[in-house]
Order: structure tokens, then sequence, then C-alpha cells
């Protein structure tokens, strides 16, 4: 385990690394200030978002048909450079006898998405915690993202996302299912 100490140092030792003098006044809280956003950051290593999950309603009227949560807004970091990706996700699900709170959707992308992630993994780490709490009829994952380490250094291409999904269940098996999930998020298919 680093410690708090231990970290704050390291944050010392990457502005001198880069030219700077970490003693002096503008800095002197940089290491502490860099180490508190980190735990916000990455606070999704402390839990398991798949415990939102785990909290389901049954008095749905007999309800069937597909759940949809658009533009759930989150905020990542590359794990290749630490540069953030910012982007939103769209969740949708075909529940079998039960479903969830929708706040506890956008939980589930928020923890995952406060990792260092790749967007392929984030898709499909989203995806799969639904399939494996829920157990629905199917799952459809779609996320947009803008990534700043390619936008702030590298090839520098500004208004570029990149979009990614995962389909489970009837949203890979049944193309009218796949439609209707693409078409209630506002994406069609080629």
């Amino acid at each position: 385990m680093v410690t708090r100490e231990e970290a704050e140092q390291a944050v010392r030792v990457l502005l001198r690394w880069a030219g700077e003098d970490p003693a002096r006044e503008g800095l002197l809280d940089t290491p502490r200030r860099v180490t508190e956003a980190f735990g916000d950051w990455f606070s999704g290593y402390a839990i398991d978002p798949g415990e939102y999950l785990r909290r389901t309603f049954e008095e749905v009227a007999g309800y069937d048909e597909m759940i949809v949560l658009r533009n759930i807004e989150f905020e990542s970091h590359c794990e290749h450079h630490m540069a953030p990706i910012i982007g939103r996700a769209h969740v949708g699900y075909l529940p079998t006898d039960k479903v969830v709170g929708i706040s506890k959707l956008a939980r589930v992308v928020d923890g995952y998405a406060r990792r260092f992630q790749v967007q392929e993994k984030l898709t499909a780490q989203i995806a799969q915690c639904i399939e494996d709490v829920l157990k629905p009829r199917g799952v459809g994952v779609v996320i947009d993202a803008a990534h700043e380490c390619m936008t702030t250094r590298g090839v520098h291409k500004r208004g570029v996302s990149m979009v990614t999904s995962r389909m489970t269940g009837v949203f890979r098996d049944d193309p009218r299912t796949r439609a209707e999930f693409l078409r209630f998020i506002e994406l069609t298919p080629p």
C-alpha cells in the first residue's frame, strides 16, 4: 500500500522532472491537491459497481419492455497516458422479472469510469455487470467519448469522438431490438 506522503512525494518528483520547483509558493499545495484529485478520479477501485444493482424492484405490473438511460455523462482516464476521457454512455436492458432504480445504472457507469480505462474495456465492463447481476434478456451499452490523449498530445485532433458498443442477448441476436435501442439513443445502424 502506498501512503499519502509517498504519493505526494511522487508528485514533487514529477514537478521537478517537468522543470519546476515544488517549493515555490504556487506549487506548495499541489502535491496534496493532486493526491486528493486522484482519490476522487480513481474512487472506482474502492467499490464493486455490481452492488448498486443488487436492490431491485419486482412490483412493476408485468413491465417487460426495454429500459434505456441515455446521455450518462462520465469522466475517466486513459490507462496509457493518464489523460481524461470525457463522454456519454447509453445503457439499455430488457428485464426479465425485476428492474433497478435508474440512478443505479448511472452509478455503475461511474464505478467503472473512475478507474484507469480504455473505452472498449469500459463498455464491456458496464454491459457484463448488468448482465451478471440483473440477468436480463439482453443489454445494450454504447459509449461516445473524446480522448484527451489524442486531442492535447500526439496527433492533436480536436472534435473527434470514439463510439464503442456491447450488445448481449436479444440486443445482439435480434436486429429489431438492436435497431429500437439505437433509435432510442438517437444512433442508427449503418
